[in-house]
């Protein structure tokens, strides 16, 4: 029996919580996204991402994890930055930032308004909710494309075609049985922008992504040195990637984010390299304080902000990348090591 609490209430709670859009679907049925997932997997494209493989079987299936949900309420907020990410590529002695991790903690702000979303709705249906923001073994892009939010692009990000690629995505697990919304059909047509754009080569094909390749995987994820395939190809991109995101037409439609605490620190927009070696772990912690940055620790950043030094071309940075050549961390001594002979 469909749960009669009126859609346009939903949207208006939503909207006034701060999302940009909101859509439903069903979670107990079956999806060609469970099979995309196990062939991700068994040919190791997650690299050292472990946990991949021992939540797949959880992953595959929003009712693997619950077995009792029954829909997916997804909601999406908007963090469309001001200025154009692949501009700052350019600025070779400053480090290039995700722009989704240029603000607070998309996990924090996003997490409190879903869960106040959710309450209201217990309350009034007296169903069993439960909530998450890229936290569980759930694949929130393939719902997301299922409840009509935008489709899944030949990068394996979400499009849509008000917002373009800068969406965070936030899902309600109910056991509540909801009216589904249409699934968004795919606006790629023969583009491929956003494949021919990345520096490392990390789609096999269209809609297959080979994470070990991905900058975003080796800035973040991968812990040890960058193989040094990748160096060069990484510039002074220091934690994430954009140009797939950046890249794609539809972003002429987007907006920047209107949520005042996802608009960028002016601190993480092109921050000078210099600055950055500098850093030690107290000065990290500090410096990244709320931001999803601090989850990879100093250590892992200034290898990342080695690699764009020895890409920059400015020989003002010797002096710090020849200090840290003696780093106790041996992983930041041997990119300080390939810096130096980059630089001089």
């Amino acid at each position: 029996m469909m749960i009669s609490t009126s859609r346009a209430v939903l949207e208006q709670t939503a909207t006034a919580l701060g999302f940009d859009a909101v859509r439903i679907c069903r979670t107990d049925e079956a999806w060609a996204a469970a099979g995309r997932l196990e062939e991700f997997v068994a040919e190791g494209r997650h690299g050292t991402m472990g946990w991949m493989e021992t939540t797949l079987q959880r992953r595959k299936q929003p009712t693997n994890m619950w077995p009792k949900a029954k829909s997916a309420l997804i909601t999406a907020m908007n963090y469309g930055p001001e200025t154009d990410p692949l501009e700052d590529l350019k600025a070779t002695s400053t480090g290039n930032i995700s722009v989704y991790a240029r603000h607070r903690d998309y996990h924090d702000v996003m997490k409190g308004r879903l869960k106040q979303l959710a309450q209201k709705f217990a309350r009034e249906t007296g169903e069993e909710v439960k909530v998450f923001v890229d936290t569980a073994p759930l694949m929130e892009k393939p719902l997301a494309e299922k409840a009509g939010l935008g489709w899944q692009g030949k990068h394996t990000n979400l499009v849509s075609r008000t917002h373009g690629s800068w969406l965070f995505l936030g899902v309600m697990l109910t056991t509540a049985e909801l009216e589904p919304d249409a699934p968004e059909a795919d606006h790629c047509g023969s583009c491929r922008a956003c494949l021919d754009i990345c520096p490392t080569d990390a789609f096999p094909a269209p809609y297959q992504l080979d994470a070990r390749r991905c900058i975003s995987y080796l800035t973040i994820e991968h812990d040890g040195p960058i193989p040094e395939e990748f160096r060069k190809p990484m510039g002074n991109r220091i934690y994430g990637c954009d140009d797939c995101l950046a890249v794609c037409p539809w972003n002429k439609f987007a907006n920047s984010a209107s949520e005042a605490k996802l608009a960028a620190r002016a601190d993480l927009n092109r921050p000078p390299l210099a600055g950055l070696l500098a850093l030690d772990d107290a000065a990290f912690r500090a410096l990244f304080s709320g931001s999803p940055v601090k989850r990879i620790g100093r250590n892992r950043f200034v290898r990342n902000c080695l690699i764009a030094a020895g890409n920059s071309g400015d020989a003002d940075l010797l002096p710090l990348v020849e200090a840290l050549r003696t780093d106790s961390d041996p992983v930041v001594a041997e990119a300080a090591d390939w810096a130096m002979g980059e630089l001089v």
